[in-house]
């Protein structure tokens, strides 16, 4: 009896663009939405509205999927020599470049449509955000810590937050931005330790290669810098025995990275990469409640 053999049918287009934008993989846009939500309700200082939760979520999205897009023109080449990269669409040569900007390009028109509602400072701080997410991925090439252009990219939803719900960008939002670049610091350094072998063959830079072996330890510092800041931030404005037990929860989940990470294998690194929202998603409930029930 001889077995059928299974036709390989094309993928749609439809199918391509949706891997591209990794929809599939949520954890890129989990990492942007958990700061800017908490950084939201921090503004607001309670519920900010369903105008402006739909606004930042779905900006989120779009965004994310829209660097996704750049992020993947820019580095083609590099993919291709990267065992988990080799098969995207466009290192693949299923989708091209012009179409892949101009989804991006959609994507992004379609999240400053979002921003278009909110206010005049936030729809101007838009355009130094959107530069951002551009200029990362060329980044990697001249940059030994392209993860902190990252970390800014990643972090600028804070700062418009507040711009949105105050009309200005206060000295706490930007602080928070800061502690927020150190957590991108810790989770996208432990996502480059994934691929620090393909990526030191093929000369681009990260911080897992620049850290070398203190990268670990560097890793757990970045996650010391990034809880004390938000800590300091929200218990300004939301402190209760509920903001305390999130960041106790917090820490506890650090020491669990530390051990995922502690070996240096691609699944521990892995790993501690792909459930790092938690640690966001923890922080962001405990400033949630904590302000809900000071009211």
């Amino acid at each position: 009896m001889t077995s059928a053999v299974q036709p390989n049918f094309p993928r749609s287009k439809l199918s391509l663009y949706l891997d591209l934008i990794r929809w599939n993989r949520p954890i890129g846009w989990l990492l942007l939405l958990w700061p800017s939500l908490a950084a939201l309700w921090l503004a607001a200082r309670g519920f900010p509205g369903w105008h402006l939760l739909g606004v930042f979520v779905l900006g989120t999205v779009l965004m994310r999927s829209a660097g996704c897009c750049i992020n993947d023109v820019a580095d083609r080449e590099f993919d291709r020599h990267v065992k988990r990269t080799t098969e995207r669409p466009i290192t693949s040569g299923l989708v091209t470049v012009p179409e892949a900007l101009t989804l991006g390009a959609v994507l992004a028109l379609a999240a400053f449509a979002l921003v278009l509602t909110t206010n005049r400072t936030a729809v101007l701080w838009s355009f130094p955000a959107l530069a951002i997410a551009i200029i990362y991925p060329y980044s990697k090439r001249w940059f030994a810590m392209p993860q902190a252009v990252l970390g800014v990219a990643f972090s600028f939803g804070i700062p418009m937050a507040y711009a949105a719900v105050q009309g200005r960008i206060p000295a706490a939002a930007w602080l928070l931005l800061v502690g927020n670049l150190f957590w991108v610091l810790c989770y996208d350094t432990e996502y480059a330790m994934v691929d620090r072998d393909d990526d030191l063959k093929i000369g681009i830079k990260t911080s897992a290669i620049t850290l070398g072996r203190w990268d670990v330890t560097a890793i757990m510092a970045f996650y010391i810098v990034y809880l004390a800041i938000w800590f300091g931030v929200s218990a300004s404005v939301a402190a209760s025995p509920i903001l305390y037990l999130a960041f106790a929860l917090a820490v506890a989940q650090v020491l669990w990275h530390f051990m995922l990470i502690r070996g240096r294998t691609r699944d521990g690194c892995f790993r501690a990469f792909n459930k790092n929202h938690w640690l966001s998603f923890t922080l962001f409930v405990g400033i949630l409640l904590s302000l809900a029930f000071a009211r």
